[in-house]
């Protein structure tokens, strides 16, 4: 395994802004584009390498192929198909199983043993998918989760109180979706309870609903606005290969395998925080939730599961 080497799969918006953070602040050794469209992943590769002279580090980008994949660190799929209008978020599902089932396959018959990191929609149902297809300890299979959910949140938090985002500790779980949520009781601004820091300034708590109201608002308002929305996923993703690269063991709301009674569920991915190294998923963090907030994961985890037990597990197994 090289230390340092990252496979994309898919070349799209979200990946190509993930590979172009990822040249203008570094940390990678070698990026490595496959892509459906070979000849638009040679002309990514083109477009990129030509910033190479104005990058804070050595790096080789090309083109390649699944045989790339053996000995990477990470790999990071994007590829799948937006959801259309008028089609359900099922069909969508059922649509980028099929797509995912093959890259995998396609990924493990190269001999990798690295991490993969999915961040393909809808997303805790992909990274299951890839999972249980690849055969990967569990740990090794990471969905971006809501990652970029918390980043909007604490930059709209941080714009409320007129604080630094990187004071704003606070967390989104559950379903990179509508059925999301905050454990409001373990979000903190600096060291003080975000409740309490609202309290003190007048502010009043029912704001804080208001505002991830609008965080799960957000990407919907992008995309009416241009179509798709990938800046903000493409940084996330960057951190998130950052993160195992250098054994950071950073806490992030990755969606993540719960088993054995974790927050109450079994055999599911969903978001939580989680500490990430370089072996993927080093612990999870389990949060005493409240009832509500309890009652809030499990309705995510039941949408996921449904849509397996409708289709997606039968397509894995075909």
């Amino acid at each position: 395994m090289k230390n340092g080497k990252v496979v994309l799969v898919g070349t799209g918006f979200v990946g190509m802004s993930m590979a172009y953070s990822i040249l203008n602040r570094g940390g990678v050794s070698e990026l490595i584009l496959i892509d459906i469209d070979k000849d638009k992943t040679i002309g990514e590769e083109m477009d990129l390498s030509h910033g190479l002279p104005f990058a804070p580090q050595k790096m080789i980008i090309k083109a390649g192929d699944y045989d790339e994949c053996k000995d990477a660190q990470v790999v990071v799929i994007t590829a799948g198909i937006a959801q259309k209008p008028g089609q359900t978020r099922l069909e969508l599902a059922e649509t980028n199983t099929k797509i995912m089932k093959g890259i995998t396959q396609n990924i493990m018959a190269s001999g990798f043993d690295g991490i993969i990191v999915v961040a393909s929609n809808p997303v805790d149902l992909m990274t299951y998918v890839v999972a249980k297809v690849s055969g990967l300890p569990k740990n090794k299979v990471i969905g971006s989760g809501t990652v970029l959910d918390t980043a909007r949140l604490r930059y709209l938090v941080s714009d409320y109180l007129k604080v630094s985002s990187k004071n704003i500790h606070a967390y989104i779980m559950g379903e990179h979706g509508d059925s999301s949520f905050v454990p409001w009781d373990h979000a903190y601004v600096g060291c003080k309870r975000m409740k309490d820091v609202m309290k003190d300034n007048g502010y009043p708590l029912e704001d804080l609903d208001k505002i991830h109201k609008d965080v799960v608002q957000a990407a919907y308002e992008i995309i009416n606005k241009k179509k798709a929305t990938y800046y903000g996923i493409g940084m996330a993703l960057r951190k998130l290969v950052k993160t195992i690269i250098n054994d950071e063991n950073t806490i992030l709301t990755v969606s993540t395998y719960l088993k054995d009674g974790e927050y109450g569920q079994d055999d599911i991915y969903i978001g939580v925080p989680a500490i990430i190294n370089s072996n993927g998923v080093r612990e999870l963090l389990n949060l005493e939730l409240s009832k509500e907030e309890q009652e809030k994961l499990d309705n995510s985890c039941k949408i996921i599961k449904e849509m397996r037990e409708n289709s997606i597990d039968k397509i894995i197994e075909q």
